[in-house]
């Protein structure tokens, strides 16, 4: 196999070749035309071939250097655009973020645009779970999960989450009337969040009902799914003002009492313990934590 010529001598070959001049491929590449001329001279000999014919005035490439110029500036083009993705420019990091599906949805990913704004170095890999309480891998950097913050790693943050309040469709609040009573929520048609039972015992302790919780219509995993279903026109169901800001805002639902209820337990934002001191992360925390969600 014949010994590959030296790279000097292929970038004065290929910039002469481009420019049909040994003068202005020696301008671009800070070097003198007689220097170009022996590198090509070199190469020529070390080919066994001549690569261009010496004309009055300026040079031509012969038929063999004009076959021998495309791979060779598709060479260079190659190493040009491997060097630029992988050196030319900071790379982006990545957190990779996990959230409950109502959270994710509802919460997290519409202001993700606003983060990449201010932000554009971090990109954003969101997962999502109905129920987690553990990362089982090093799939994530961040976990988003709701409890009591009893969990056994070291960094935990509190996310700003509002209350919670009575939610339905405004067809449906016109059943209920102005004014909260046991008699009226006993019998309405509940949509249970799952997990969150507790939320109509506090609710009924606040009012001063002396009843047992009431008994549920439908049953969904996720405020994300409960509001789906109040969207349909029926039902009613305990949910934070977080979770149903865009929805009350359009007044494709409404609260129909003023009655708020602390959420029984709150979202929290959950590093993982081996990942060590990250700038990207610290941004991202600074960032979540400070939003009123």
């Amino acid at each position: 196999m014949r010994r590959l010529p030296h790279v000097t001598w292929l970038r004065s070959f290929e910039a002469a070749a481009r420019h049909s001049s040994f003068s202005a491929a020696a301008d671009e590449l800070n070097l003198t035309p007689a220097a170009v001329s022996q590198q090509i001279r070199l190469l020529e000999q070390h080919l066994d071939m001549q690569l261009f014919k010496r004309l009055a005035k300026g040079v031509e490439l012969t038929d063999m250097g004009q076959a021998y110029a495309l791979p060779i500036r598709k060479s260079f083009l190659t190493m040009q655009t491997a060097t630029d993705g992988l050196f030319g420019k900071k790379r982006k990091s990545i957190i990779r973020v996990r959230a409950s599906i109502s959270f994710a949805a509802l919460l997290l990913a519409p202001r993700l645009n606003a983060f990449r704004q201010q932000h554009p170095d971090i990109e954003i890999e969101l997962s999502t779970t109905v129920w987690a309480d553990r990362m089982s891998d090093a799939s994530i950097d961040l976990d988003i999960r709701y409890g009591d913050g009893d969990w056994p790693e070291h960094n935990i943050h509190r996310l700003q989450v509002a209350a919670a309040t009575i939610i339905c469709h405004p067809d449906y609040a016109a059943t209920l009337g102005d004014m909260p009573s046991a008699a009226i929520l006993t019998a309405a048609d509940i949509v249970q969040v799952v997990g969150s039972e507790t939320d109509w015992d506090r609710l009924f302790e606040h009012c001063g009902f002396d009843q047992p919780r009431p008994d549920h219509w439908m049953k969904a995993d996720s405020s994300l799914i409960a509001l789906q279903i109040l969207r349909a026109g029926h039902g009613c169901s305990i949910i934070s003002r977080s979770f149903a800001r865009q929805d009350l805002q359009s007044g494709t639902l409404v609260a129909p009492y003023p009655v708020e209820i602390p959420m029984g337990e709150s979202f929290f934002l959950v590093e993982r313990n081996d990942m060590g001191p990250r700038g990207d992360i610290e941004v991202f925390i600074e960032w979540l934590c400070g939003q009123h969600l």
